[in-house]
């Protein structure tokens, strides 16, 4: 006689179903270049880590590269992010407004004002790349302009990102595909 119990069907049921998402690989100049950054500030960090703690003597060049790396990673993963359109945003107007042609006008707007900044960001870093030329570096004798040439790079980056944006969104009149209409609902 089997006296262990038999499993109730209704224990199948899962509150949560996790499915995994198919990766791609996106090959764009700035994904290759923010990669390589990150893992040579990995090694020069894990290097100044390894020189300090474990050597007791550390290495006087990876903090400040560290630090300028740092810099150019950000402006670098700014142009990543643009390209995305994943840079922070409060969209909660424009997600409640019904289509209309405020709401297209709204979004035009966004996008024209983000062109406007991202130019005068680019403009500013061309201007402050030049005014670091005669600066040095602290450990290295070389002109600080090299740094700033990096961040005014990533600032044109997002600048040309954010051109293909505003005409990708006026060649679509601003029409949004993930209207909040269209959207699945909740449970």
């Amino acid at each position: 006689m089997n006296t262990s119990p038999q499993p109730d069907p209704s224990d199948d049921v899962h509150l949560i179903v996790a499915k995994d998402e198919e990766v791609t690989v996106e090959n764009y100049p700035e994904n290759w270049i923010a990669f390589v950054l990150f893992w040579a500030l990995a090694f020069i960090v894990f290097l100044q880590f390894f020189t300090r703690y474990i050597l007791n003597d550390s290495l006087a060049w990876t903090e400040e590269i560290a630090r300028y790396g740092l810099m150019w990673l950000a402006f670098i993963g700014g142009a990543v992010v643009t390209r995305k359109k994943t840079h922070i945003a409060v969209e909660l107007l424009g997600n409640l407004m019904k289509p209309s042609p405020l709401r297209t006008a709204l979004f035009a707007l966004v996008d024209f004002v983000t062109l406007g900044f991202l130019a005068l960001l680019a403009w500013f870093s061309i201007s402050i790349t030049e005014r670091m030329q005669s600066q040095t570096m602290t450990v290295f004798d070389l002109p600080m302009s090299y740094v700033y040439g990096g961040v005014a790079f990533g600032c044109f980056l997002m600048l040309f990102r954010q051109i293909v944006t505003v005409w990708t969104h006026a060649r679509q009149r601003w029409q949004r595909a993930d209207d909040y209409i269209k959207q699945i609902p909740a449970d």
